[in-house]
């Protein structure tokens, strides 16, 4: 749902610090909700709801970072048993990480996973306003396969799109 990219503050990192992607831990879950409930104003997932993901077989939770400083962004991507379509729940990166690379790293690895899992489409909503992230998933191959009206709990429209992952 929140397929998208907002605010909060730390250090900045240095543009030429390799972006790392892993999958998220239970000692993230702290870092995990402040960066949430730092971005995004609406939709956001809560403490036990990242929980419950972190120990879930239907999600994976990533974390990007890099010089081993706390992460800088993060994605959140569901799989549905017997089916070969991924969704990106949430993407997210703080304002000092964009553009080096973090979303990009957070998306390459999320397709990775994803076809790991025999997946052959991933698919996202994104708010209509967000245009950097729009950006970003259009110059990565995602097409845009329609528009959610209301989509967001403050009634907000979403473009939904999608990409092949053969």
């Amino acid at each position: 749902m929140n397929a998208a990219h907002s605010a909060a503050s730390v250090t900045a990192t240095p543009a030429t610090a390799p972006v790392r992607v892993r999958r998220a831990e239970l000692s993230d879950l702290d870092d995990l909700v402040a960066l949430e409930d730092a971005t995004f104003d609406s939709d956001r997932m809560s403490r036990a709801q990242y929980r419950r993901h972190l120990d879930s077989d239907s999600a994976s939770v990533l974390v990007a970072s890099a010089n081993h400083r706390r992460f800088l962004g993060t994605a959140v991507v569901f799989y549905r048993k017997g089916s070969g379509v991924a969704r990106l729940y949430s993407l997210a990166s703080r304002p000092e990480a964009r553009g080096k690379g973090v979303g990009s790293a957070l998306l390459a690895a999320v397709e990775r996973a994803a076809r790991q899992r025999r997946c052959r489409e991933l698919r996202l909503e994104v708010r209509i306003d967000n245009a950097s992230a729009i950006r970003l998933y259009e110059r990565l191959g995602y097409q845009r396969l329609g528009r959610l009206t209301g989509f967001y709990e403050d009634g907000s429209d979403a473009w939904r799109y999608g990409k092949r992952l053969d």
